[in-house]
């Protein structure tokens, strides 16, 4: 008789390729939802299998409910127990659109949610092979995990066209409450689409057209030379205190303030942004002001240009730094 466990892998990996296969099917309008659904189950019957093998089976249960299993929200914050983890935080926003679809969807979800779709199918897979051993490659051809993806840039102004109001705004609060999240974490939590539009004389060779108008209220900037955020700037705060740590660890580089022993932290790396105007020099940081509050993130030269000042300095520059802070 098969074990508990090993029915539920059965049956994750079961719902897994429903998730893709609707996904990929083009004549199917329901697949947002669908996918939304079926990769919701997939995620909850493989974490449930997991904490049996490390728990026990009774870990599953409610503790006053035998009866009653746990929701997957319940799984995730056991499994996953720090809230900042990009893969919890993916999870938990296809859990809201989830909810959301047995209610009210519109095809625009598709624009917001692709990225995080992607990554989940990514995240699914890495956590099957540690904690399953299981390479879902062999029961999925590679290529198909890779979601078909057919679709134009979100349009503030067709949104506001085409819902009423109390629609548009939700649909649009989700899309920068996405994207925001997006700024401060890595691929675990959205493969980022970027869209980029190119003035050109070939008609022909053009998928949209614009036009330009002076008398318009919007006002846009043309720049000769393409650079995209996401390579030159493509630390958050958090990520280059981690690299500098590293750096300083890997040589040998014992930092001080206020006399004594110190890690390098956010604290110290705000006052070189307020010491050096780091985050007024394009070269070292990127502003991303479509969010009610700026993002920021940072360069490699950034990273490289406090590990050079550290280095020149360990024993003083934390505390130089931050006396004109």
């Amino acid at each position: 008789m098969k074990k508990i466990e090993d029915k539920l892998l059965e049956k994750s990996i079961e719902a897994f390729s429903m998730a893709i296969e609707l996904y990929n099917k083009p004549t199917i309008k329901y697949r947002v939802e669908g996918f939304s659904l079926f990769i919701c189950n997939a995620w909850e019957l493989m974490l449930k299998a997991h904490m049996i093998k490390s728990y026990g089976e009774s870990s599953i249960y409610f503790p006053d409910n035998p009866g009653r299993t746990l929701s997957l929200e319940n799984c995730i914050q056991k499994v996953f127990t720090n809230n900042k983890d990009p893969l919890r935080l993916n999870l938990e926003k296809i859990i809201e659109l989830r909810n959301t679809s047995t209610h009210f969807i519109t095809e625009e979800y598709e624009m917001v949610y692709v990225p995080l779709f992607q990554a989940c199918v990514l995240n699914f897979n890495e956590k099957m092979e540690s904690f399953h051993k299981i390479d879902m490659t062999k029961i999925i051809p590679q290529n198909f995990l890779t979601l078909s993806v057919s679709m134009k840039a979100l349009s503030e102004t067709e949104i506001i066209a085409k819902y009423p109001e109390e629609i548009a705004t939700k649909m649009l609060d989700m899309k920068n409450n996405v994207d925001a999240i997006s700024i401060n974490n890595n691929a675990k939590f959205a493969i980022r689409i970027d869209h980029y539009h190119y003035l050109t004389k070939k008609k022909d060779e053009a998928t949209s057209f614009v036009k330009i108008d002076s008398s318009a209220d919007a006002s846009v900037k043309i720049v000769r030379e393409l650079k995209d955020p996401n390579n030159t700037h493509k630390f958050t705060a958090k990520h280059c205190i981690a690299i500098i740590r590293d750096h300083l660890n890997k040589n040998n580089i014992e930092l001080f303030y206020n006399g004594v022993t110190t890690k390098f932290n956010s604290f110290h790396f705000n006052n070189f942004c307020r010491y050096f105007g780091i985050k007024c020099n394009e070269k070292y940081c990127y502003i991303h002001r479509q969010f009610s509050q700026p993002q920021y993130s940072y360069s490699q030269q950034a990273i490289d240009f406090i590990i050079e000042e550290l280095a020149k300095d360990p024993l003083h520059i934390l505390d130089k730094i931050k006396k004109i802070s």
